[in-house]
């Protein structure tokens, strides 16, 4: 994308569909914060070199907000569309300093449910 005066516009949007593997957790952060988190299992389009298809499991996190009323409510195996961010946070491990490259989910919606097991 390109701005009026012709200079690159930077974009950081994401929009994955993939599956949910287990579901998701909140959690309580020691500033009070509440934060929902869990993994999406998105296939890849392209077999890889040895013909194998490919996953890649995203971590995401939903922060507040109506995508957070949709997300407490999934289960393993759903199929989910979320729409986002690609998000680096910085924390205080108990090794040290940690990073962690996340999907900061703004929307969010169930595509399918899983089937009863």
């Amino acid at each position: 994308m390109t701005s009026e005066n012709g200079a690159a516009e930077a974009v950081n949007e994401v929009r994955l569909v993939g599956r949910i593997s287990q579901p998701p957790s909140e959690r309580i952060l020691p500033s009070g914060d509440s934060l929902w988190t869990f993994r999406l299992v998105v296939p890849r389009p392209e077999p890889s070199r040895g013909g194998r298809v490919g996953v890649d499991a995203l971590e995401c996190a939903v922060w507040g907000g109506r995508a957070r009323r949709t997300v407490r409510s999934w289960r393993a195996g759903d199929v989910v569309q979320v729409v986002g961010a690609v998000r680096r946070r910085f924390f205080r491990g108990a090794a040290g300093p940690v990073s962690r490259v996340e999907v900061e989910v703004a929307e969010a919606r169930l595509i399918r449910r899983a089937r009863p097991a």
